[in-house]
């Protein structure tokens, strides 16, 4: 049974209907029939934000609502591509299924691994293969030019490690970032800020890899630093709105005196609900 408690229905025969529906809303939405794959492209990606948010909340529903929708708009551009006789659904699937299986020798083929780690040095060797079978010969390819910068720059940083070019550890990282920080004040004190900009970038390139020697990921280490510093503004604004103060009025050094009085009250609150 279904959730709502209805008979469950096959996967392929569900998988069957969306698509048709997909197809109806083609032919007959006056706003579908309009859209191309360059002006969906954007709602493509809003969506995998959104479903990554919804994993990140750890909320069973609205995780499958977003990935439904994910693919929902995944199917969309399959079917516009079709119609432009890119490719056809069927093609696209079975391609997708193929490439999955050549990725995973130790799974359908005579190849066993045991760990994770072997698992992503076989991954990288394939699709290193991959890329020089198609022309590529840089190991950063295409530089994944699609990608927003942050998540970008850390793909290069894998992509440039498989080749045998990283920094050994993250205090080069960060002994990289504070070099190019450096150079920024340089550039600052001689009024360039052009040559500023450009520094910058480099410091921030440094700093998009740093957490993937920590084992995390740059996208979501600086997704938990953006909501901290959401919480803790709304406490600094809840602070200034109970002493009937106005933050455009206030100086730098009373705001920061705000700050730090909200950092302290949301960590006697975390520290309290953990008692």
């Amino acid at each position: 049974m279904s959730q709502d408690g209805r008979p469950a229905r096959p996967v392929a025969e569900l998988f069957s209907d969306l698509v048709k529906t997909v197809g109806e809303l083609r032919q007959q939405c006056p706003w579908d029939r309009e859209q191309t794959l360059e002006t969906l492209s954007r709602y493509l990606v809003e969506e995998a934000y959104e479903a990554s948010d919804a994993v990140a909340g750890g909320k069973p529903q609205a995780i499958g609502d977003e990935l439904g929708d994910l693919f929902a708009q995944v199917l969309f551009h399959a079917v516009i591509a079709e119609e432009r006789g890119f490719f056809t659904l069927a093609e696209m699937l079975s391609h997708a299924r193929d490439k999955l299986i050549r990725r995973h020798p130790h799974v359908y083929g005579a190849e066993r691994l045991s760990t994770a780690e072997e698992v992503v040095r076989q991954w990288d060797v394939i699709k290193r293969a991959e890329r020089e079978r198609a022309g590529v010969t840089s190991a950063l390819g295409d530089g994944a030019t699609g990608l927003p910068a942050m998540l970008r720059a850390e793909k290069l940083g894998h992509r440039a490690r498989a080749a045998g070019v990283d920094w050994p550890d993250v205090r080069a990282v960060l002994g990289k970032a504070r070099e190019e920080l450096d150079e920024v004040e340089a550039a600052l004190a001689r009024g360039d800020f052009h040559q500023a900009d450009e520094e910058l970038g480099d410091a921030l390139l440094a700093l998009a890899n740093a957490p993937r020697f920590l084992g995390a990921s740059a996208e979501q280490t600086l997704r938990r630093a953006c909501d901290k510093f959401t919480t803790r503004f709304v406490e600094v604004e809840q602070l200034a709105n109970d002493r009937r103060l106005t933050l455009k009025h206030l100086s730098s050094e009373q705001i920061d005196e705000l700050w730090q009085e909200a950092k302290r009250r949301l960590s006697a609150d975390r520290e309290g609900r953990e008692d």
